[in-house]
């Protein structure tokens, strides 16, 4: 958010300044820190140049979007976890631990799944076919239809998740092209470990070790139990997510451009596979470090916030008030730590611009404009990213206004990629839904969801602010019976929304469970009422074999009606393009 960075510097050198209740602290870098911030940024702009003048590159499509598919597993997981990951836990982790306790680590449980199910299903199915855009699989599936209906949706997805994140990303994305954000990303990644550590280390050493960091969360009711409520309309809890989560993620690492251009940059299908074993470790120390950093806030202010000094304007600002009031005497490292924010929100951003760029080129442009050559399609590229760029820093603003980091990144995703995973699934797993069931799907999907969504952000803002942290997330962890009646005991209390009002109460971390199953349901129904697909219909290597193995108990005449018998696995499983 543009007003963030000014309303968290201070003069350093003082001690705790004296503020006037509701005014904004206002903290400045020394030159040190400016050098440090410069030379980190400047280092990523390099990147880009050198991949952009380096031996003539970048002079084909394939080489500018697909980083002519030689990069190996380690660059591509790195870059899968900054991609989606860095920004939105550096800022948001540690003010949701902050303000509501640690139920948030439980998040952590959804990444199993989360990334098992795209490694040996959608990252098979999509190397095979040999894509560049994702959506070409929605054409060799359904139709051109579909396919560019779901480009829209992604463009439209993504310029509004980028403008939670904005900054001045564009140029080095506009001349290096997916190899130099890949290479980027990595470098980035490390910069964000780094910033992290030091602030952890640096600040649990001023409030009296680890220890006493996690004395202070135990006594201040931050040390969250496992919470089993069931309840859809809880914010956060073991199900919403472990569970929801997962939908989430797969939406994320499953089917999302972004995500799925760097598994297709890879040499092989098995280096791609790998990296997302790869990043799985990698996304548990960024949850913890996140997780941890919250603590550590925590320890230092207690209840008395800056929030509630007036000190900043909201939680995603405590962040940044917090590591320069950490980093006072110790000249160089907010302009690591700031630097660190930086390249959190510069991976995302750059990742997300080079996939705007794939996906309009190749579902939009090029389809209309076949005999366009190389050296023109390359150059449009590069402009399509450097205009994304500015489209995204036009729609900063509106990111102001979407609560915080965490939530308003989750809920897009949810609101917008869950009906696109919704899409996928429809196709990938279920061999007669056809092309109609798919278009009136993902518009069921989209209306449930934008429906859900502003009636959820209308209701949050008239509503009033709500208890942060309940008291039974300070009992002890796993102690369930406990937790259980008291949660029971703190519900009677309060009046839980009905009818509609229930539906705009339901967690953000199910919107994209929700929005995916709808149109899956309403996708095979329509699909059913206007011809189901035929086998012969379908074009091989597009459907994953899943219903052949579950529905094993069915007579053979109904799995040939459901287009799920034994020879269709068998064509899906080992065709490939050469």
């Amino acid at each position: 958010k543009p007003e963030m960075l000014c309303a968290t510097f201070t003069p350093r050198g003082s001690p705790t300044p004296a503020i006037i209740m509701g005014e904004v602290v206002q903290m400045h870098f020394t030159t040190v820190d400016y050098v440090i911030f410069t030379v980190l940024l400047v280092a990523s702009a390099g990147i880009g140049l050198f991949y952009a003048f380096s031996g003539g590159r970048q002079r084909t499509t394939q080489e500018f979007l697909m980083a002519d598919r030689s990069m190996s597993c380690l660059p591509v997981s790195l870059s899968l976890l900054a991609t989606f990951q860095s920004a939105v836990a550096i800022l948001g982790a540690p003010s949701e631990v902050y303000t509501f306790g640690t139920q948030y680590w439980f998040l952590g449980c959804s990444y199993f799944l989360g990334l098992l199910i795209p490694a040996h299903v959608f990252i098979p199915v999509f190397y095979r076919l040999r894509l560049s855009s994702t959506y070409e699989y929605l054409e060799l599936r359904f139709n051109k239809m579909v396919r560019i209906c779901g480009t829209v949706t992604f463009i439209f997805q993504m310029d509004h998740h980028m403008a939670i994140l904005v900054a001045l990303d564009t140029g080095h994305v506009a001349v290096g092209g997916l190899k130099a954000v890949i290479w980027t990303d990595v470098f980035q990644t490390v910069v964000m470990f780094a910033g992290q550590l030091a602030v952890i280390v640096v600040g649990s050493s001023q409030a009296g070790g680890i220890g006493e960091v996690w004395r202070k969360a135990v006594n201040g009711s931050r040390i969250a139990g496992l919470d089993l409520n069931p309840d859809p309309l809880e914010r956060h809890t073991f199900w919403t997510l472990g569970v929801g989560g997962i939908f989430l993620m797969l939406a994320l690492y499953g089917v999302n451009q972004a995500q799925v251009q760097r598994y297709l940059s890879s040499r092989t299908e098995r280096e791609a596979v790998m990296s997302c074993y790869v990043v799985f470790p990698c996304q548990q120390i960024v949850l913890c470090l996140g997780c941890l950093m919250g603590l550590v806030m925590f320890a230092r202010y207690g209840e008395d916030s800056p929030l509630k000094k007036g000190y900043v304007k909201t939680n995603d600002q405590m962040v940044l008030y917090f590591v320069m009031d950490v980093f006072r005497d110790l000249p160089g490292l907010p302009g690591l730590f700031v630097a660190c924010l930086f390249s959190g929100a510069l991976s995302t951003i750059s990742s997300a611009f080079n996939s705007l760029a794939t996906v309009t080129m190749e579902d939009l442009i090029k389809p209309h404009f076949p005999s366009m050559t190389e050296a023109k399609a390359t150059l449009l590229s590069k402009g399509l990213a450097l205009a994304y760029g500015l489209v995204c820093l036009a729609m900063a603003y509106i990111a102001s206004i979407m609560g915080s980091v965490l939530q308003a990144a989750f809920s897009i995703f949810g609101m917008v990629g869950g009906p696109l995973l919704g899409l996928f699934c429809l196709g990938m797993f279920f061999p007669w839904a056809n092309s109609i069931g798919a278009m009136v799907g993902l518009v069921a999907g989209l209306a449930m969801a934008f429906w859900i969504g502003i009636g959820s952000f209308v209701m949050r803002i008239s509503a009033p602010t709500p208890v942060p942290l309940l008291n039974t997330s300070a009992l002890p962890l796993f102690d369930n019976i406990t937790s259980t009646v008291m949660t029971a005991v703190v519900s009677t209390t309060t009046a839980k929304p009905t009818g509609v009002e229930a539906l705009y109460s339901l967690s953000y971390m199910w919107y994209s469970a929700h929005n995916s199953t709808t149109v899956v349901v309403v996708g095979l129904i329509v699909s059913l009422l206007t011809g189901p697909m035929k086998e012969k219909e379908l074009t091989p290597g597009t459907v994953y074999p899943v219903l052949g193995t579950l529905l094993f108990f069915l007579p053979e005449r109904y799995k040939e009606k459901l287009c799920c018998v034994t020879p269709l696995a068998h064509k899906v499983t080992s065709y490939s393009y050469s």
